[in-house]
């Protein structure tokens, strides 16, 4: 299949320094190493993100009713 794609200036000097090294086409640096990449994503297992919670507390005296009140409580009364 034949498609555009534009590479980042690094990438682009990365992939044509290993075409002149190894003497193989562009294309076939560039497929090697979009293949590689996209075995290697689809062999990791990916972790589920867990969430650790814990109890924090809230200090005696203290509302969450009101946001302001509990600034005021916790800052200190600020000029509005």
């Amino acid at each position: 299949m034949r498609t555009t794609i534009t590479l980042d200036d690094d990438i682009a000097r990365r992939l044509k320094a290993m075409a002149r090294e190894t003497g193989l086409p562009f294309k076939v640096v560039v497929n090697d190493h979009l293949r590689r990449g996209l075995d290697q994503r689809e062999a990791e297992p990916v972790a589920p993100f867990v969430v650790v919670t814990r109890p924090m507390g809230l200090r005696t005296g203290l509302s969450l009713d009101s946001a302001s009140a509990l600034f005021d409580a916790l800052d200190g009364p600020q000029a509005r």
